[in-house]
């Protein structure tokens, strides 16, 4: 069977399209490539440039390459581009889930696993965040996930598709360099881009309710999280019966802003550079770390990765893209 990877040539599609694929599952990439790179992309991986609100293109794919399983990363990501851009993120990541279902559902599709994100459970108030944390979005982004979570159930529900459905945390690193996340919207690149340009990293708020009083975050290795669509695609395609998962990843260790900085200042040798604080960001909660309880049992799955190679390899992947960064 052909496994269908929507957003393929993106940072963390391109990463799962090579792990399926050297695993031995047969996988085709369907990217518009308004942020994905066809470079990227495994050899051999045949790629299909269109978009998820195109239906003619989608179930031309899909016929001409024989998909029986789908896994759907293609979406907007940036929360805070979301919240002056709602209607853009409700039409991109709900209508255009809407418009890949029903060519999935026409096309006989019996799988299908979908990118969700921790996002979905906003700001809770737990130590450990379990799939049974209510689920209390606070910006657009979060809100098309949820909205997402109940289009895959309920379609897989009604057309007897089985279904994952994958709650990111916080994810960092690469497989290679040139596989790097090349945005700057997350701590790691962002620490990283004040460094190349000479300045301090920022930690926003250090009076919160935590050890060293910094947020305190979830992060995954970005192989790990290949290896985890790889283990739900296996575990849909093995299912005699329809099933249904909602499947948290992480690595259930947390990790404050302050240790990161302390970790990137040694890794980018700029000791000199340490952090300086700034005021609270509206909307960051205390602390946001994963349950992996429900995937070890369930998949099999756990996270090998640890925070330095996160870091190592990001910074290996930032510095092809910016060789200044080098130079300092």
């Amino acid at each position: 069977m052909t496994w269908l990877i929507t957003g393929g040539a993106g940072y963390i599609g391109a990463h799962v399209a090579q792990a399926m694929a050297e695993a031995g599952e047969q996988v085709a990439v369907y990217d518009d490539l308004s942020s994905g790179a066809a470079a990227r992309l495994p050899q051999g991986v045949p790629l299909v440039q269109g978009s998820v609100l195109d239906r003619t293109a989608l179930d031309r794919a899909f016929a001409d390459l024989n998909v029986q399983g789908v896994v759907h990363l293609a979406a907007k990501k940036q929360v805070g581009e979301s919240v002056e851009k709602p209607l853009l993120y409700y039409r991109e990541n709900v209508h255009g889930l809407t418009v890949l279902l029903e060519a999935a559902v026409d096309a006989g599709v019996g799988s299908f696993v979908f990118s969700s994100s921790a996002a979905v459970y906003g700001m809770p108030d737990v130590d450990l965040v379990t799939e049974e944390t209510p689920c209390l979005p606070i910006n657009p982004y979060g809100e098309t996930k949820l909205a997402g979570e109940w289009l895959v159930r309920a379609a897989g529900a009604a057309y007897g598709i089985s279904t994952a459905c994958l709650r990111y945390f916080n994810v960092a690193g690469a497989a290679r360099p040139e596989l790097a996340d090349t945005g700057v919207f997350n701590i790691i690149p962002m620490m990283f881009d004040r460094i190349t340009r000479g300045e301090r990293p920022l930690i926003f708020g250090t009076d919160y309710d935590t050890p060293d009083g910094t947020c305190v975050r979830d992060y995954i290795h970005i192989e790990d999280l290949a290896t985890a669509h790889l283990a739900a695609a296996r575990h849909l395609m093995g299912r005699a019966g329809v099933d249904d998962l909602t499947l948290n990843v992480g690595t259930g260790r947390g990790v404050s802003v302050r240790e990161m900085a302390d970790l990137i200042a040694e890794v980018t040798g700029r000791p000199d550079l340490a952090a300086e604080t700034a005021a609270r960001r509206p909307g960051d909660p205390a602390r946001v770390v994963a349950s992996g309880e429900l995937i070890a049992k369930e998949l099999g799955w756990s996270a090998h990765h640890d925070l330095r190679s996160m870091v190592t390899s990001a910074w290996e992947g930032w510095c092809l893209h910016h060789p200044e960064a080098r130079l300092r």
